[in-house]
């Protein structure tokens, strides 16, 4: 999964501007679905039927990534920025970003003060986001124009995908894992169960998740799903800030959710994802955190209302330029929700 996880990160697709990964996805789903369409808002919906009669289960992750918009040109060339989606001002000096600039990727970063000016500055000073700037290179207005740059372009962060870690407990770092990391497990799921399963499988790769759940609000209420997982990365507490409170930790587990900001997961649906980590003996953690929302929180609502639980995989330093899991529970994520899937049969049911 390292190497599609290389590929899905390697791609640029902030909220809003998600081309590259919706057409990566639609071209990578055409030989392993039934049908893939793009609908006008940028949402990648695949459809497998499986080789038994059965449920409907809707299985979905955002393609999205948290990034930045320019919002206005200097005259000396430096790019004042708007954010999409949530991103800590504390985490944005000195980064590589990457542009998406209208004549092909311009590499940039955000400038900051040199440590020779610390001595004349306030350290305890947090610049905020409309106080800091892209530096491109450019010397002049008319330069980054030149270069394909304008009011409206979008960016992402500039670095690229690294294994950290020993062989046996490998972790990758890279930007937008979240949630590539959840659209790379549904790709998995989907390869490795062929059509052994009973019912159909509706795959939803959605936009604008980072900006308010946007592209799962509007397809959601065009599908006719029985259940739904939603898989998602979520922030661990295991690291040695005082806020942390060590209740979820990366490298024990996926997560299965039972509360965040947008999502209360019916007993029914947790206790099912519980059973089935129990017996496949698939390691698993409990998750209560209110600092998150999911697409599952907007699935939830859809229709008369789809029956959705959560799957996350724990990260560090997230919505940062280098996000950090742990393949063990990548991989713990992808058998959990391919075991969901297996487990179906023509009478399952998922009532309240």
């Amino acid at each position: 999964m390292i190497d599609l996880l290389k590929t899905l990160t390697s791609l640029h697709g902030p909220s809003g501007y998600e081309q590259e990964v919706s057409y990566f996805l639609r071209d990578y789903l055409k030989d392993k679905a039934d049908q893939v369409e793009i609908d006008p808002i940028g949402n990648v919906i695949a459809k497998k039927k499986g080789a038994k009669p059965g449920p409907a289960i809707l299985l979905t992750a955002h393609m999205d990534e948290v990034g930045f918009i320019v919002k206005k040109v200097e005259t000396n060339g430096f790019l004042r920025f708007e954010k999409l989606g949530g991103n800590d001002d504390r985490n944005l000096v000195a980064q590589p970003v990457k542009l998406l600039g209208e004549k092909g990727h311009i590499n940039g970063m955000i400038g900051t003060l040199s440590a020779h000016f610390a001595k004349f500055d306030d350290a305890q000073n947090v610049r905020k986001h409309s106080e800091l700037y892209i530096d491109v290179g450019a010397s002049s207005f008319e330069e980054v124009v030149d270069m394909g740059i304008e009011v409206g372009t979008p960016i992402t962060w500039g670095t690229d995908l690294q294994t950290l870690g020993t062989a046996d407990e490998p972790k990758v770092r890279a930007k937008s894992l979240d949630d590539r990391a959840g659209c790379a497990v549904i790709l998995q799921v989907l390869e490795e169960v062929g059509n052994d399963f009973a019912g159909e499988l509706i795959c939803l790769f959605t936009v604008q998740e980072e900006v308010g759940l946007r592209g799962a609000k509007t397809a959601s209420e065009h599908i006719e799903a029985d259940a739904a997982i939603a898989i998602d990365t979520t922030a661990v507490s295991d690291t040695l800030e005082q806020t942390m409170d060590q209740t979820l930790h990366l490298g024990k587990g996926t997560g299965i959710k039972v509360m965040d900001a947008s999502l209360i997961v019916p007993k029914t649906m947790k206790q099912q994802l519980i059973t089935l980590a129990k017996h496949c003996r698939i390691p698993y953690q409990l998750e209560v955190f209110t600092g998150i929302g999911t697409d599952g929180g907007a699935v939830t609502y859809a229709n008369k209302g789809i029956p959705t639980g959560v799957l996350s995989i724990p990260s560090r330093y997230t919505h940062s330029a280098i996000e950090l899991v742990d393949v063990g529970d990548l991989l713990a994520t992808k058998e959990l929700v391919k075991a969901f899937v297996k487990s179906m049969t023509p009478d399952s049911r998922f009532p309240f």
